[in-house]
Parts: C-alpha cells; structure tokens; sequence
C-alpha cells in the first residue's frame, strides 16, 4: 500500500474538513517516515494566496515523525496548496495524488481550498425543503380565458400530446406552440404540491416572450399573456405562501429575445435596438459594420446583452428595477440563468438587490460543473464566496446519481459526492439544488432506463416509449435515486411530471404535459414518502459522513448538531446483501434506497 504523506479529508491531517471562513484557524499535519531524515517542512500557497507557512516537528514514534502548522486565511478566494520537504538529498513536494491523499512527487496536482466571507448567509428557508420545477405551458391549464395573445402562436388544444419538434417550411425550429398552462392552474395545483412536501416552485420563465419556453425575453416588466398577468402572479405568490411555499423565478439576463421591446428585430413593437441606432436600449447590445449582431451562441433570435452595461445593469438591479417589481409582487428568489456568461460585476449587482428586497431570499445559479473551481471569463469565478451567489444547480450529483443506480460503481458515486462537499461553502452545500431532471436534460424515467436515447434522431425519440420491462427496471433504479436525492446535502428538486411517470429524451421530448388523468400512483407515493423523510431535521444541515462505498453499494451518515444521526444505505446489486454497520450508529434512523434488499445487522 502506498504511504500516505497527508489526506485532505482526515480531520487528523488538515482540520476543520472542507471550506473554511475568512479568520478561521486551520491546522495541518504531515506525516513522513523517519528514515527520509526530513529538515523542515513548508505549507506554500498559491491561486488567490501567495503564503508560506513554516511546519514544526511535533514528535515521533520511532518510525513515522509529525509535522504541524497553524493557518489562518486573511481573505476569501480560491487557494490552492501543496508542501514541500527538505532532506539531505535536495528538496521534493507532497502534491495531491487522488481523493484527498498525497505522494511523494515533484508532479501533480495542488489541494484546493476554498475560503468563504465569514458573513456568507444563504438563504434559510430553502434548507431541509424539497423544490418543484415547473415548465409553465405544460404544467396545468386552469381554462381561463386568454387575452391579449399574439396571433402567430399555435394554440394546441390536444394537452398530453408530443410537443412539436419539427422544423417549419422554412427549415426553423421556432419553438411556437403552446399547451396553455397558466398561472392560475398551478395556485390550483398548490395543494397537490404540499402533499409532495414541496416548499419552493421554481418557475422557468414567466416575462413575455414569443416561444414556449420563454427564454428569448419580449419583456422583463409584463407576465407572458398565455399565463396571466401580474395579479394572478400575486396571487399565486399569497397562495403558495398561505402554504409555507416560496416562488422562484427565472432571471434570463445574459439575452434578450430578438423579437422584444428591447431589440425588435421583426417590428413587433415601437423602436428598438435593431431599428433606431438612438434608441435607449441600443447601447445593451454589440452590432457589427455588416448590420449583425452578437447573439448568444449564434442564434439570432438571442441576441447578446452587454451586462457590464451601466444602463442595462440599472434597469435590472437599482432600486425600482426588475428584480425589486418581481420581488414586490411576491418572488422569494431568482434562479440566474447561464449564470457562468454573466460577469462578477452584474452578479454582484443581483446579490445586492435580490437582498435588499429579502434577506433570506434565494438565488440559485446555472452552474453545470464544480462551481468552486469554475472558470470563465478568464478567471476562477467567486460564485460560492459570499458576495454573489447562494448556491448553484448541482450537475455532479445527478451525474453521480444516474451512474450509479445504472452501473453500480460505489467509489465513483461517493468520490463525486464528497469532492462537492469537500469544495463548497456549508451555506452553498445546504441549499444546492439537487435534481435528477430538468428542462435541459432528458426525463429521468429515461435517463435511467437502458435504452440509448442520446444517440437517438429527433424522429425516434419523438415516438420512443419505454416497454413494460424497461420501465420496471427505470422505476427500480429511479427509487433507489430518490433515495439518494433526497438525503445527501442539499434540497431535492422535482421536475414536474417526474412524480407522475412522465417519460421523454432532450428538448422538447422533456418538456411534455403534466398527465393528470394518468400519474403512476406507485412513484407518486413514493416521493411522498421521502418528503416526510425528509421532515427529519438531520436533512437540513446535517454533516456528511461518508461510511463505505464498495461493491455496488454505498452507506453514508448525516449527523445534526446535536449529535443526531441517520444513516442511508443504497444496494444496487441484484442480490440481497448483509450489512453491518459501525457500533456507534446502531439504533440509529436508516432510509434504505435500494433496487435489492439490505438487511442491517
């Protein structure tokens, strides 16, 4: 077995674990065999850090010696760090070799530490919650009378059928037919939702916009008049909060729609960017000699904001606002989308509004990797570090997830889950957003399936549904994700329809409508299940405790403040197995998210 030098996740090598606050005392110790003769010891820093710190010898047992320092960061930012040893041959490195451990290399890669403001508060009411993810136009149609539609819209009038995903004559996938769901059809809904356990719905976009998903934004100040208008807003919000549900919606401020009040490339409305080079909104965007445009990864129905803009960032975050008019109506939070395009200086301009109209207000980034150590722009961005976001949509973990429950692999799913915990701020790793499905990803019954649905034509996966069989086998490992979903840290998220059996591929084959004459009672029920589990306290802001992960099964620990523990344990092998479990949680609460029997001993 290879020695050991030091290991980032032993409380005995580096103390507190994980990330630490501004003007928090870390300690670290290093040990080295006493035959390397070793002189001295150098903790070096480097990333936002440049330090040195100097390691004293602290003793020996004859074989081994131990090295130690104390550090204390000064300032927040991303650190990376690594040691270096000196013996009568020369001088060498300790770099980090794999899931927290060390070697012996002058090679490799650093430790990462991420250091957090010391004020950093996330919002509260999220914790230990459960969060519903609605795609507005497929949810629930209330039949309330329209007005105001633009006549260009296909109004479908076969709720449940597929979405329309080809192009049109002229070769466009345009994105313009709609279902109807409304406001009011989900405040109709709001009880349903309780009974799921939910606490927060999380909207996509709600502004008028000319497609059915809403993200080329026609007009951040209005509601889209297929759902309503700002008093069924309202009261949708006073509804879900009659209920001890909060509202987040979605902030689309990286684009604008082309076809808006801001650009108005097809003369929809007065002015615009596009047609009046003195109009108050041309500034917002790049054009070129040639008459184009920047636009968000090439599509010209998108076209680029210049969010350092002064003019535009006033308009979406000073006082009277967008952010305040939303807040005011009722918002508790903003989901940012594409938050990883939007630059420091505009997110820290959102932070501030979003907080001033609420302190405890949520916002949420899109952030498909490790947002700790993300970098764009040119730079490691401080999503985590205090002044910007709360936390971010968490994609390892549905990666981790779906591995998992389809392959069995233990070590990749625990070393996932606990590098996440291991690099965020605990506000961040409290409140991430955990889902298994969203509208960008394909339905997690099919996610999970076997069947190959990525490599499929929009054809095929326009008629794909899952056998008898294959659906069987989804729903056991589905089960088995929930499981895991609803208590590793973070806040579990539904996306709608996943409850009720909704099958589908990538968009718009996920973005079906919610089958309310025909939800499978056998997964609805057990997601209510897990959201009364999830009442459990020690599902807030427990501590993650990683048990085992081997043999395709996993077994963690979450452990409250007051020293309460439940214990999660997930089988996905198709046996029963036996498990014994450490001394000091027997008797303890034991969820078992399993596709094959545990019996604990």
């Amino acid at each position: 077995m290879q020695f050991v030098p030091f290991n980032s996740r032993d409380i005995m090598c580096k103390n507190p674990f994980g990330a630490v606050q501004v003007g928090e005392k870390i300690h670290f110790v290093v040990t080295m065999p006493r035959d390397m003769h070793v002189r001295g010891i150098r903790l070096i820093f480097s990333g936002d850090c440049n330090d040195i710190a100097e390691m004293y010898w602290t003793g020996t047992n004859g074989t081994l010696e131990w090295w130690d320092c104390d550090y204390t960061p000064r300032h927040s930012g991303l650190f990376f760090y690594h040691f270096e040893y000196v013996t009568p041959w020369g001088t060498s490195r300790i770099m980090l070799n794999s899931s927290g451990c060390g070697t012996f290399t002058n090679t490799g890669d650093k430790w990462q530490l991420t250091v957090y403001d010391a004020d950093f508060a996330a919002s509260n009411f999220i914790k230990g919650g459960i969060i519903y993810q609605i795609f507005p136009d497929r949810f629930c149609n209330s039949g309330k009378e329209k007005k105001s539609v633009p006549t260009d819209r296909i109004i479908r009038s076969d709720w449940g059928n597929t979405p329309e995903w080809r192009p049109d004559i002229h070769g466009e996938i345009r994105n313009n037919d709609y279902f109807c769901g409304d406001l009011d059809g989900i405040t109709e809904k709001l009880d349903y939702l309780s009974s799921l356990g939910v606490t927060a719905i999380y909207l996509n976009p709600i502004f008028e916009a000319h497609s059915n998903h809403r993200y080329d934004t026609a007009n951040y100040e209005k509601i889209d008049p297929l759902l309503g208008n700002e008093a069924d807003f309202a009261n949708l919000c006073n509804e879900a909060h009659k209920r001890n549900i909060r509202i987040i919606i979605d902030g689309v401020f990286s684009h604008t729609g082309a076809d808006s009040i801001y650009f108005n490339l097809n003369n929809r409305y007065e002015g615009g960017a596009y047609n009046d080079k003195n109009s108050p909104y041309r500034s917002w965007y790049t054009f070129f000699d040639d008459g184009s445009y920047e636009s968000w990864w090439g599509f010209e129905t998108l076209p680029e904001v210049n969010e350092t803009e002064p003019s535009y960032i006033e308009y979406i975050t000073e006082e009277d606002g967008i952010i305040d008019k939303w807040m005011q109506l009722g918002a508790d939070g903003f989901r940012l989308d594409v938050a990883d395009e939007l630059p420091d200086k505009f997110i820290d301009k959102i932070r501030i509004a979003v907080k001033r109209n609420n302190p405890d207000a949520y916002l949420l980034g899109e952030v498909w990797e490790d947002a700790s150590n993300k970098f764009s722009q040119n730079h490691f961005r401080r999503y985590l570090l205090g002044k910007q976001l709360d936390s971010v949509m968490n994609y390892p973990f549905r990666q981790a997830i779906i591995d998992f429950v389809k392959t069995g692999r233990a070590e990749d799913f625990m070393e996932s889950v606990v590098t996440i915990c291991e690099n965020y701020p605990k506000e961040a790793l409290d409140t991430l957003m955990n889902h298994l499905g969203t509208h960008d990803t394909a339905r997690i019954l099919t996610a999970v399936s076997d069947v190959n649905h990525e490599s499929m034509s929009r054809y095929r996966l326009s008629n794909l549904a899952l056998t008898s069989n294959q659906i069987n086998t989804a729903k056991r490992r589905l089960k088995a994700a929930i499981g895991l979903q609803y208590t590793l840290p973070g806040v579990p998220s539904i996306y709608y329809g996943d409850e009720a059996g909704l099958q589908g591929g990538k968009d718009p084959f996920n973005r079906g409508c919610f089958p309310w004459d025909n939800i499978d009672t056998d997964l609805y029920e057990y997601y209510k299940i897990y959201g009364e589990i999830r009442k459990n306290p020690v599902f807030e802001t427990g501590e993650f405790i990683p048990i085992s992960a081997m043999l395709g099964c996993v077994c963690f620990a979450r452990k409250s403040e007051t020293g309460e523990y439940a214990v999660v344990i997930s089988n996905m092998n198709n046996h029963e197995i036996h498990y014994t479990l450490p001394n000091r949680f027997s008797g303890q609460t034991v969820p078992v998210a399993a596709c094959s029997t545990v019996v604990i001993q």
